[in-house]
Order: C-alpha cells, then sequence, then structure tokens
C-alpha cells in the first residue's frame, strides 16, 4: 500500500496497528490501556475514526512512545 498518497486517518492507523503488533498488544488490551472502546481501536486501525487529540495522546502513552517517535516516519514527513 502507498503510504505517501493515503488519508491522514490511514496513515495514524497503520502507525497505531504497526505499533500495537510490536508491543504484542491485542486490539482489547490498547484499548483497555488507553481507556477506550476496543471498536474504537478497530475503527482508528482502519482509518474510520478523525482521532481527537486527547485520544492520540492516550493511545500515545498506551504504546509507550512519544509523541515525536509515532510521527517520526518517512509516511508523516511528505
Amino acid at each position: 500500500m502507498d503510504l505517501s498518497r493515503m488519508d491522514i486517518k490511514l496513515k495514524v492507523g497503520q502507525r497505531v496497528r504497526e505499533l500495537r503488533k510490536q508491543r504484542e498488544l491485542s486490539q482489547e488490551g490498547l484499548a483497555y490501556k488507553a481507556e477506550v472502546d476496543r471498536t474504537y481501536v478497530t475503527d482508528i486501525e482502519n482509518g474510520r475514526r478523525n482521532v481527537s487529540l486527547e485520544i492520540m495522546e492516550r493511545l500515545i502513552n498506551a504504546l509507550d512512545v512519544s509523541i515525536t517517535e509515532f510521527f517520526n516516519t518517512k509516511e508523516f514527513r511528505k
């Protein structure tokens, strides 16, 4: 999939999924840590949600990464 032309919601969702899998978390596990519903995580990962800054902060903290680390990929530099 060509992420350079991808919608920002899809890019964020792909990044959440990538980091979640690296940390061997289920969607349910991430949802629990971020204090959001599991279906919300599914929708984010599939690019169906326009994520608020508050939810992004919860996800980033639950994934144990910095904001810089989350967005420091080639997909977000274009």
